[in-house]
């Protein structure tokens, strides 16, 4: 009996598909860990608490013309 086709490429396409899932475990991976180093880098880059421009504009004797002056 002649082999058939089928017989042989099965461990072709096992082959592949392990291969195409650990890529997309791999892909998946990196992009979290790239969408981690970008927050980290955004974090680092971000200047410390500043005074809002409200609270300088108070400092300068500017009125403040609000309908609710304070707390917010």
């Amino acid at each position: 009996m002649a082999p058939s086709g089928k017989i042989g490429r099965g461990g072709k396409a096992d082959a592949r598909a392990a291969r195409k899932a650990r890529l997309a475990a791999a892909l998946r991976e990196n992009l979290k860990r790239r969408k981690r180093q970008a927050r980290e880098r955004a974090a680092a880059d971000k200047p410390p608490a500043e005074a809002s421009p409200q609270d300088s504009d108070a400092a300068a004797g500017v009125p403040d013309f609000r309908r609710n002056q304070g707390g917010e």
